[in-house]
């Protein structure tokens, strides 16, 4: 296992209160690792993103169908338990 000797490390009280700084730090490419009380707990790296988003919008345009009118619930409301009407 090869560790970055740069890494920046925090313990949990400094990275709440400059947790904006090191998340930005980590978007450019760093890693930071979390100590409580000097032991390593955690460590925070970047998502490597494999591609840039492709979607369009619009794209599943057509793709689906309303079967009905879209404002009536899906639950017929007579089992509605909150209105007060029992079922039995």
């Amino acid at each position: 296992m090869v560790y970055n000797m740069a890494m920046k490390k925090a313990n949990i009280a400094e990275l709440k209160n400059r947790i904006s700084e090191y998340l930005a730090a980590v978007e450019n490419g760093e890693e930071v690792e979390v100590t409580k009380r000097n032991v390593p707990i955690a460590r925070i790296v970047p998502i490597h993103k494999d591609a840039p988003n492709q979607t369009k919008l619009g794209c599943g345009k057509g793709s689906g169908r309303n079967l009905g009118d879209i404002t009536e619930p899906f639950i017929p409301e007579a089992d509605w338990e909150m209105l007060g009407k029992s079922t039995t």
